[in-house]
């Protein structure tokens, strides 16, 4: 149960449409269930507007099933990231619904869709090395509600591609930029835009790059001002924090002046016409 499940939960009640003891019931849920490898974390939703999502690295395809199961049936929805092929056959057999993103090696799975906040996350990538990762935030933040962008391909070697894409990044409320080699991309990135930046290092590189140490460096010494850093191949945390951004820019009303500037009647100067001098009134 999310926050909002919960108000409009206690709304039905107030109206009379849930009776208290059925409110009680669904409040007085257990916390967590213990399934002998895991304990379940079924109010994580309540906490943090999300449910558990279900790292598929080093887990049995049995163990990915069973803890998605006891989620699906609190809260609705699941995300598995790091899937293994072995787990994609297995969620999919149990779950006819589930959908498997091999690229972004996540499986989804959900009664209905989140409805989609205000507000775009454009996620971009330096190369098409990067794409595991890119896609992995991608859809991340697309499964919890955002409208996502993305932008591929766009990495500091030829830097007329990025330009070419950034009037689409400059209307974002959040950028994800994901590189590896030296990691210069979000320190650019960080350079043209008034939005926050979410670094993603990658294990891409030859020798020297040290599965990503060198990126990780390189963006944590970013000179480019509001860089925020997650950890090496971190696609799903920088999803998950860009979508926490874009929510908390929902609930408050923030929009981006690119965006406001869309609501209003274009001016005389804006359509690059002078302004028509007014004329002296006759006495």
């Amino acid at each position: 149960m999310t926050a909002a499940e919960a108000r409009a939960l206690l709304e039905r009640f107030r109206n009379g449409r849930v009776s208290l003891s059925e409110a009680l019931q669904a409040f007085q849920a257990a916390p967590s269930v213990e399934l002998g490898f895991a304990q379940v974390d079924t109010h994580r939703a309540l906490r943090q507007g999300f449910p558990e999502v279900i790292l598929g690295a080093g887990k049995t395809p049995e163990q990915v099933v069973q803890i998605a199961a006891r989620i699906y049936r609190h809260e609705g929805r699941v995300l598995v990231t790091r899937a293994t092929s072995e787990q994609a056959r297995a969620f999919r057999r149990q779950f006819k619904p589930a959908q498997h993103h091999a690229a972004a090696r996540c499986l989804t799975l959900e009664r209905a869709p989140l409805p989609k906040r205000p507000g775009t996350i454009a996620v971009l990538c330096a190369g098409t090395s990067d794409l595991p990762v890119a896609e992995e935030a991608a859809v991340t933040a697309d499964f919890m509600g955002n409208r996502v962008e993305r932008v591929f391909d766009v990495g500091v070697a030829g830097l007329h591609r990025l330009l070419g894409k950034l009037d689409l990044v400059q209307c974002a409320h959040v950028v994800i930029a994901v590189a590896g080699m030296e990691g210069a991309l979000p320190s650019v990135v960080a350079g043209l835009v008034a939005r926050p930046v979410i670094a993603v290092p990658t294990s891409i590189g030859y020798g020297a790059s040290f599965g990503g140490v060198a990126a990780l460096l390189g963006m944590l010494n970013s000179c480019g001002s509001g860089v925020t850093v997650v950890n090496i191949d971190n696609g799903f945390g920088a999803g998950y924090a860009a979508s926490q951004i874009n929510a908390l820019a929902a609930e408050t009303g923030a929009m981006p002046a690119a965006d406001r500037s869309a609501d209003r009647p274009m001016t005389a100067q804006a359509r690059g016409r002078p302004k028509r001098a007014s004329r002296p009134r006759s006495a």
